[in-house]
């Protein structure tokens, strides 16, 4: 496919079966149609992956997708997607991280790299350019990430190399393990990293000498040149660049929407002392950036006295930093960053890792759990010990650890009791925002398609608390208004075919979603500049709702229907008892009711139409639907 610019034109199937692989090109419909990254793994996982396949058997490929903006210096351009069936949810499988591994991966030829079968011993696979090495891993089984990472670098005689690692928690068969490039960029959710582990794979490493071109070079560098100066003159930029998501804290506590002791209340009186703000001022030393990225939002951190002296690493993001503390209880900003810590090197999902943990604690508080049964540990409120104990143990899958490694929501089967009270939607546990305080969330929540995940919408715009812009955008004031609930199907389903094509064209979304740069409107123009492919921008928001209907056409085939879009009884019954966010519920059922008709799907079952789904060009999928 070489007459379009920002694409290698390659994909490289990787049977490790057979120990063999194999470049087939990339189809131009696929690009038109799916863009690329998020895109792509979506409708390859569709096609290739029957109902009912094990996500931990060898029928399972494993999809790592870029995307035609990445290495070009598009600002932000450096993400990429991996995607499989999930273990841990039985859903869609699909993940998300920037660093330099994607860029990498272009320039060894890329778009696409699929992982299938499964070896028959540890190996760690080598692409370099055209070339593919399956070379021995056994002396980095039980390795964390870290130190695989650098023995990988010492084998290959290359410091330059790129490198996807799993860490013990997938080879010990956690079901939320993730995969981590650049050390503690973490593509962590959903359990990709153990679907990795269960094909044989300590590490995916690449190398490319290669470039990547655009179709028009002058309207792209134009186009640079003025989403840089948007990014740079944005209200928010010094903000972000120094403390990145950690700025979010104090702001969710003044608005009564911070998780605290596991969703209890919705502020946390020890917030000033966990905040992104004094983690600044106190332990960050440096930031960094990901491939080209014009605004470096990561920061290197040093724990300089206490428990926990000399610890140091980068980050950690919202939703570690909340986790740790405001959700558990906990009010040492320090354990909150060796907990980060540890999960990085062990290579787990911090939240469910958090989620898994704080259940424990709820149902200590409740009386419904005791310490003998969690191995002697004390769950109170807060307790660092503990915290880090149950990190280690869950990883290991010792003792109790073994009961939380599958997710909160198959812990609880095993367990017996406390299912209503895992806050996780499909199986996957919802992140550091109560939604009875932001309900264009919840309901993202309630209809992410890999399950109580915020970033396939995260609509941001409700924050704004402005009626006119949601009479603006969608005809109803209260689309815009977070404690409202008219107009959160509008809103929502807007959002998703945002941040799809995002995922497709793969910038940093925090900024090009976050601060409004890259709208449908621009995007038309990027993609025209980059590839040459011309697209009005209601085609281009047709790309994201195609994305989200072909992950949904998966899901609706591995049973999911309207009664699994929802949120935790808490949510919808028990008003929160104090903050700015007090006395509100979600009110679940009218948002999925507009919601569905936004999308086009049937009110009884949450199935995409028949209609729909040929409209978008899905027939295959129309087909396969209209059978159940």
């Amino acid at each position: 496919m070489p007459e379009l610019g920002g694409y290698t034109g390659k994909v490289l199937r990787i049977d490790l079966t057979k120990g063999v692989s194999k470049v087939t090109e990339l189809e131009r419909v696929l690009a038109r149609a799916f863009l690329g990254g998020r895109g792509f793994n979506a409708k390859r996982l569709y096609d290739e992956i029957p109902p009912g396949t094990d996500p931990l058997g060898p029928e399972n490929n494993l999809y790592f997708a870029t995307g035609p903006l990445v290495g070009t210096s598009f600002p932000t351009a450096s993400r990429f997607n991996i995607s499989a069936k999930s273990p841990q949810t039985g859903i869609l499988g699909d993940t998300n991280a920037g660093g330099h591994f994607a860029s990498e991966m272009k320039y060894a030829g890329y778009d696409q790299i699929v992982l299938e079968g499964r070896s028959g011993k540890p190996v760690y696979v080598h692409v370099s350019d055209d070339n593919v090495e399956f070379r021995d891993a056994s002396h980095l089984v039980g390795r964390g990430v870290y130190e695989t990472d650098e023995i990988i670098k010492s084998d290959l005689g290359d410091r330059r190399v790129q490198t996807a690692i799993i860490g013990p928690a997938a080879e010990n068969g956690v079901k939320f393990a993730g995969i981590f490039a650049n050390l503690m960029r973490a593509a962590a959710r959903t359990g990709m990293g153990s679907v990795m582990a269960s094909k044989g794979v300590k590490a995916l490493v690449v190398r490319g000498t290669g470039s990547v071109s655009v179709a028009k070079p002058g309207m792209f560098e134009g186009l640079v040149e003025e989403i840089e100066d948007q990014i740079r003159g944005h209200e928010q930029y010094w903000g972000r660049r120094r403390m990145g998501t950690t700025r979010i804290l104090l702001m969710a506590n003044e608005a009564g929407f911070l998780p605290t002791r596991h969703y209890n209340a919705g502020t946390f009186e020890h917030a000033a002392e966990v905040s992104g703000e004094r983690l600044a001022e106190e332990f960050n030393v440096k930031g960094r950036g990901c491939f080209a990225c014009t605004i470096p939002c990561s920061r290197f951190y040093v724990v300089k006295s206490g428990e926990h002296a000399g610890l140091y690493g980068e980050g950690p993001e919202y939703e570690s930093q909340g986790s740790f503390t405001s959700r558990m209880g906990n009010r040492s900003l320090e354990t909150a960053l060796k907990a980060n810590d540890l999960c990085n090197r062990l290579g787990l999902d911090i939240l469910t890792t958090a989620e898994s943990i704080s259940w424990v604690m709820e149902l200590h508080e409740r009386g419904m759990l005791t310490s003998e049964e969690v191995d002697g540990l004390d769950l109170s409120w807060g307790n660092g010990e503990t915290i880090l104990a149950l990190i280690g143990k869950i990883a290991r899958r010792e003792g109790f650890g073994d009961l939380l490694a599958d997710g909160t929501r198959v812990s609880a089967e095993r367990l017996g009791r406390g299912m209503d009270l895992t806050m996780q939607v499909k199986g996957l546990d919802i992140i550091m925002a109560d939604p009875r305080g932001l309900k264009g969330f919840g309901l993202g929540y309630a209809v992410a398609s890999r399950g109580g995940d915020h970033l396939r919408s995260e609509p941001f715009l409700e924050l704004a608390d402005d009626p006119a812009i949601g009479e603006r955008m969608f005809g109803v004031p209260d689309a815009t208004m977070r404690l409202a609930y008219r107009g959160k199907g509008k809103l929502v389903s807007y959002f998703e075919d945002w941040n799809a094509v995002i995922d497709a064209l793969e910038p940093c979304k925090n900024i090009m979603q976050n601060m409004e740069i890259l709208t449908f409107d621009l995007a038309s123009k990027v993609i025209e500049a980059t590839t040459g492919l011309q697209m009005t921008p209601a085609e281009v928001r047709g790309v994201g709702e195609r994305i989200i209907n072909v992950e949904r056409a998966f899901n609706v085939r591995e049973g999911i229907r309207r009664k699994d879009d929802t949120l935790p009884r808490r949510f919808r019954e028990e008003p929160l008892t104090e903050g700015a966010s007090k006395g509100t519920v979600f009110e679940l059922e009218p948002m999925i009711d507009e919601y569905y008709g936004e999308r086009g799907w049937d009110l009884e079952t949450g199935i995409p139409t028949a209609e729909t789904l040929r409209r978008l060009g899905l027939d295959r999928a129309s087909a396969d639907l209209s059978k159940i």
